[in-house]
């Protein structure tokens, strides 16, 4: 065993200074709930009062504290001084459309209602019902003053609080405006709470009261997301921030491959970490091999290094299929659509090349396109032997820098100042990006003529639905602007039709990213797409590490993989973690 110091600074809260509010946020599975809980035990434990609050639609509170955690305060049973509180934002979302669309049920067309329930029915609008929740908590005299400190479990994004700057926001442009398939809208009606949302907004730029606590994996894409967020936040006067790298391999076992693969990878990622992170003031918390459940695990978080057990926890075989088998099915077909969907950071750019090398060994036409910003796909099909397939890639920011000046173009003769800027910004939302490239993909499908056509990054369910209720929305009225091309309108059926279409939703074996993906799913059924594969990528139970923390992190992830296959999953796979890095047709084909 080769044993390693940590390079940086351990995170342990009570040895710091802490501001009154802590918001804990990053990508989904990087462990913002588990360090914002230990982080209240912690601070518990020294006396100290702390109202815990989560805003995440996934959470697992009450899996962390093993115990029910609902709406409304709960008091953590072995711990009086920690008090939680599961807030949910979609729920809140419901209740806030409801609101919003009832005045107009009887007096607008059907197409037109839902129309306007879909455009409210994104992630913008979750995300202003979070900020909605969290602010009323912010705004309350004797709730702030109760506790000495008030942790929140997933904070507001840029683009959310850079819309509630604009005055536009509050004016009535939002009730009378409307320019297509995007979202906006999650505003509108909420000018009687604009003294409550300033008064957040400054606490949230106050850095004597709130700190933004960015948590990371040492791996590139959370990295990459820390770096946007932190960015983003500091434009709008969140500049107090602190970093925590969360999960950091302390040790690796030389004659492990899978062991010093991981170490190695990890530190590769910290050294290439974008510059402008570097300079945040940082943390870190090692990779632990149990689960960071009840009250004593996450003491341990902050008190001791993992321990490498003597004696191998033993792991029984993964009961699911491989990659061969989900080829070798979709292959039956001989041409359709493949696309592969999930968040971000759980191999859909990998998978997808690898499923597209499977079918052209099997002498089939295959089209992969990608949003891969590094362009990297291409590199592993550019031998001679790899002519049937062809790759094309699609440029997201081009994409949606084009989609934004047809839109403002067209939007700009009945706009004033304010109302341009507002939908300006409305423009940078997530569905945006989503609706530009699909429009895209659309164009790509439709050149496709006896071949599978392979899509990597496809759009969610809501952004189906939002393009279909636009197209409804075009027969009942005649709009300026958002206009559907051709290509999407022939797209949305056949993606509709499982024996054209195949949906392969991929995770990661943690319970936050299958809560996602199963959110996902949830999604695109909502649009008529049911999933026909899930595939859980990076699996150490399907390694065969003698590492001892990865072996007893092997045998935590049974209880995810099982749940994909007894709960979600029509048909499963599972990719165990590749200690080589995917450079090539060869290690393509070999997974």
């Amino acid at each position: 065993m080769t044993q390693f110091q940590l390079t940086s600074h351990r995170f342990n809260p009570v040895k710091e200074e802490l501001t009154p509010y802590l918001f804990f946020t990053g990508k989904g599975g990087v462990g913002k709930t588990s360090t914002a809980c230990a982080t209240a035990v912690a601070l518990a434990d020294q006396g100290k009062k702390v109202l815990l609050v989560s805003t995440d639609p996934a959470s697992n509170l009450q899996d962390v504290f093993e115990q029910e955690i609902g709406y409304h305060e709960t008091k953590i049973d072995e711990l009086p001084n920690v008090t939680a509180i599961n807030l949910d934002p979609e729920e809140a979302a419901a209740a806030y459309r409801n609101k919003m669309i009832g005045p107009f049920r009887d007096k607008l067309p059907a197409p037109v209602i839902d129309q306007m329930e879909e455009q409210l029915s994104g992630a913008c609008t979750v995300e202003i019902a979070a900020f909605d929740e969290f602010a009323t908590i912010l705004t309350n005299p004797e709730r702030t003053n109760e506790y000495d400190h008030i942790l929140f479990d997933t904070a507001p994004t840029g683009h959310t609080l850079r819309l509630l700057q604009l005055p536009t926001a509050w004016s009535g442009f939002l009730d009378t405006s409307t320019h297509g398939a995007s979202c906006l809208g999650p505003l509108s009606g909420l000018a009687e709470k604009k003294a409550l949302y300033e008064h957040t907004v400054k606490a949230l730029s106050d850095a004597a009261k709130t700190t933004l606590i960015l948590v990371a994996r040492p791996e590139p894409s959370t990295l990459k997301e820390a770096a946007r967020a932190s960015e983003e936040l500091k434009e709008i006067g969140l500049v107090n921030q602190w970093l925590l790298i969360n999960g950091k391999m302390q040790s690796y076992v030389n004659d492990d491959l899978t062991s010093t693969a991981f170490y190695k990878r990890q530190e590769q990622a910290l050294q290439s970490m974008p510059a402008k992170l570097q300079e945040t003031k940082q943390y870190e918390l090692p990779y632990v091999p149990y689960q960071l459940t009840g009250i004593e695990s996450l003491r341990s978080l902050f008190n001791e290094l993992p321990k490498c057990n003597a004696r191998l926890v033993p792991r029984a075989d993964v009961q699911a299929d491989s990659l061969s088998v989900l080829i070798n099915d979709l292959a039956k077909k001989e041409q359709g659509v493949i696309l592969t969907m999930g968040k971000g950071g759980v191999g859909k750019t990998t998978v997808a090349a690898a499923v597209a090398a499977g079918l052209a060994n099997k002498g089939l036409k295959v089209k992969l396109t990608t949003t891969d910003p590094a362009a990297h796909v291409s590199d592993l099909f550019s031998k001679k032997e790899d002519q049937l397939i062809t790759i094309s890639r699609i440029d997201p920011k081009a994409e949606v820098e084009a989609y934004k000046q047809e839109v403002l173009s067209a939007s700009s003769e009945h706009l004033d100042e304010d109302g341009l800027a507002y939908l300006e910004e409305d423009l940078n939302s997530p569905c945006t990006e989503e609706i530009a490239v699909f429009r895209a993909f659309a164009d790509v499908v439709e050149e496709a003529d006896d071949a599978f056509v392979v899509i990597d990054t496809a759009p969610t369910g809501h952004t189906l639905l939002l393009l279909d209720a636009a197209h409804s929305y075009h027969k009942e009225m005649e709009r300026s602007t958002g206009e559907v091309p051709e290509s999407v309108k022939k797209l949305l059926p056949r993606l509709r039709n499982p024996k054209e279409t195949d949906v392969l939703v991929v995770t990661l074996p943690e319970a936050t990213p299958v809560f996602e993906a199963s959110r996902l799913q949830d999604d695109l059924i909502r649009a008529d797409i049911t999933p026909s594969w899930w595939v859980i990528n990076q699996s150490f139970a399907g390694t065969n590490t003698i590492d001892p923390i990865l072996s007893e992190r092997a045998q935590s992830e049974f209880k995810w993989i099982n749940e994909v296959i007894t709960t979600h999953a029509k048909h499963t796979v599972v990719i165990p973690w590749q200690s080589e890095t995917i450079e090539g047709r060869k290690q393509l084909t070999s997974l």
